[in-house]
C-alpha cells in the first residue's frame, strides 16, 4: 500500500512540476522552487531558488518523508536568504504541515509551505531594513525640529540667560573702550606736541602787553628803544 501511494504521488507531482522535478532514485527526487522577491525590496538580485529533496521511507505516507533543503550549485548568495543560515529554520517550519498531513500524500503541500515560509522570511528582512531606515529618518527629522523649538523659558533659564547677556554687554563695552584708547594713543604718537614759543620784549610791546609782562634782562630786545630814551631823559 505504501509503495503504491508513493508512485501515484510521484506521477501527480510530475504533472504539476514537469520542469522542476528531477529523480534521484526510485524513491527519491528533487523539486526546484523559485521564490518571489519581496515587495519594497530595493536589492536588484535574481529571485532565489530552493531545492526540496524528498526521500520516501518504506512506510510513507504513514511516516514523514526524509527532507532536505539546498540551493543550485554555484549560485551567488542572495541578500535576503542564505541557506547556510536559514536551513534549520526552514526545515522546522515544515513540521506542522507534516503532522497535519500524516497518512496522506503531502509533498505538494510541503512545497507550498516551504515557498511561503521562505518568502515570509525574506519579507521580514526587507521590512526590518525599511524600519531601520524610517527610524534613522525620524531621528534626523527630530533633530531638525529641535533646532526650531528653542529652549523652554522658566525663571531659572531666564536668569541664566540674563546673566550671560549682561556679561556679553560688559565685555563688548570693555572691548570698545580698549579700542578707543588704543586709537587715541596712536593719534598722539603721530602728532608731535608744539612747544610754546616765548615772546620777546619787542613783541610784547607791539602787542600792548608790556605793562603786564615780565621781561628777561638778558634779552637784548626786551626793552624797547622808546622806553630806553625815557630813562636817559630822566
Amino acid at each position: 500500500m505504501g509503495r503504491e501511494d508513493q508512485i501515484e504521488e510521484r506521477e501527480v507531482l510530475e504533472s504539476i512540476f514537469p520542469e522542476e522535478i528531477t529523480d534521484v532514485s526510485d524513491t527519491a527526487y528533487r523539486i526546484s522552487i523559485e521564490l518571489d522577491a519581496p515587495e519594497r525590496d530595493e536589492q536588484e538580485a535574481e529571485p532565489p531558488i530552493l531545492i526540496l529533496e524528498v526521500s520516501y521511507p518504506e512506510e510513507y505516507p504513514d511516516v514523514a518523508p526524509v527532507l532536505d533543503i539546498t540551493t543550485p550549485p554555484n549560485v551567488p548568495k542572495h541578500p535576503r536568504l542564505d541557506i547556510n543560515e536559514d536551513h534549520d529554520r526552514l526545515l522546522e517550519s515544515l513540521q506542522p504541515t507534516i503532522e497535519e498531513n500524516m497518512g496522506m500524500a503531502m509533498v505538494f503541500t510541503l512545497v507550498s509551505a516551504l515557498k511561503e515560509s521562505a518568502e515570509l522570511l525574506m519579507a521580514e528582512r526587507v521590512n526590518a531594513v525599511h524600519a531601520e531606515m524610517e527610524m534613522e529618518a525620524a531621528k534626523i527629522e527630530e533633530e531638525e525640529n529641535r533646532k526650531f523649538q528653542g529652549t523652554t523659558v522658566n525663571r531659572e533659564t531666564f536668569l541664566a540667560w540674563l546673566e550671560c547677556f549682561k556679561k556679553e554687554v560688559e565685555e563688548e563695552e570693555k572691548r570698545k573702550r580698549e579700542e578707543k584708547e588704543a586709537d587715541e594713543k596712536k593719534a598722539n604718537k603721530k602728532a608731535p606736541v608744539k612747544e610754546e614759543k616765548k615772546l620777546t620784549g619787542k613783541q610784547l610791546w607791539e602787542r600792548g602787553l608790556v605793562g603786564n609782562a615780565d621781561f628777561d634782562e638778558e634779552d637784548d630786545d626786551a626793552i624797547p628803544a622808546a622806553v630806553e630814551k625815557i630813562k636817559i631823559a630822566a
